[in-house]
């Protein structure tokens, strides 16, 4: 059985590498590694350390190696050296135990869209031995505390993208595991159900939940972790309380802004300029 002796997540030395076919190089010359033959190194000696209880956030631009980290420590990526423990199991000898203390909301959506909303949960739940009867209990419980609890017997395509991302958070918790791993999960969401997405994670990690999220917003980062990490090319760049953080950007100087419109446009080419996060 895996221990919380060692918290809720350790990795050591973690390195990812992907091989690339030689007529695909020049894809990524900027993660391209020489010593390996020209592969995309993904993730380069990560260290990192999150107590139980943490809401941790990876922050980082688009391939960055965020995913690729959560991929090793849900147990999808087999890293290619160095060493993950989830609540002291470790990701490759114990990849069993692993599966039972964790829930992964993906970066995109992928229900089963032959089924209806409560039954996707249900579907999930079988997978970890849980009776029907239990399961559909747990199902109704977990839609109507995220506040789609009348759309159980909904087709999943009838969801705005809001509520099909609560409910791969209600996938996510059917088991009740001890971590709760999201992958960008406000990527592409207006900023009205990205702000009811934002409370109903605070509302979780108040509850006591452990939950490691990656994003690459900083504004994101800021208003729901205890602590992030910076991660690009694979590497740790910084790691501390979004203040902390804040503090030793270059210049010193934090510009909040406030806009109406197409908010999500306007960050992304704000983000474009030199120096900004």
């Amino acid at each position: 059985m895996g221990s919380d002796q060692d918290g809720a997540i350790r990795t050591e030395g973690l390195r990812k590498v992907y091989g690339v076919p030689r007529a695909a190089w020049r894809l990524g010359p900027a993660l391209r590694s020489p010593a390996s033959g020209g592969d995309i190194v993904a993730l380069d000696a990560l260290d990192l350390s999150v107590p139980a209880g943490e809401f941790f956030g990876l922050l980082g631009p688009n391939g960055a190696g965020k995913t690729t980290t959560i991929g090793i420590l849900t147990t999808r990526v087999f890293p290619s050296a160095g060493r993950a423990l989830v609540f002291g199991a470790d990701v490759l000898a114990q990849d069993v135990l692993v599966r039972r203390m964790i829930g992964v909301v993906p970066q995109r959506p992928n229900p089963d869209r032959s089924l209806a909303v409560r039954d996707n949960l249900v579907f999930h739940a079988a997978y970890f031995g849980i009776a029907r009867a239990e399961a559909v209990r747990r199902a109704q419980r977990l839609l109507d505390e995220l506040g789609i609890g009348d759309r159980g017997d909904a087709k999943v395509d009838h969801l705005s993208g809001g509520q099909q991302q609560r409910l791969m958070i209600a996938r996510a918790l059917i088991h009740e595991p001890q971590i709760l791993f999201l992958d960008e999960p406000t990527v592409g969401l207006d900023p009205q159900a990205r702000l009811a997405l934002w409370d109903i994670l605070r509302r979780l990690h108040a509850e006591g939940r452990t939950i490691v999220m990656t994003t690459h917003y900083m504004e994101e980062a800021d208003r729901l972790c205890d602590r992030v990490a910076i991660i690009d090319q694979g590497r740790l760049l910084a790691l501390d309380t979004p203040r902390t953080l804040k503090t030793r950007a270059p210049g010193g100087t934090l510009i909040e802004l406030t806009v109406d419109g197409e908010a999500e446009v306007l960050a992304d080419a704000a983000r474009a300029l030199p120096g900004v996060l």
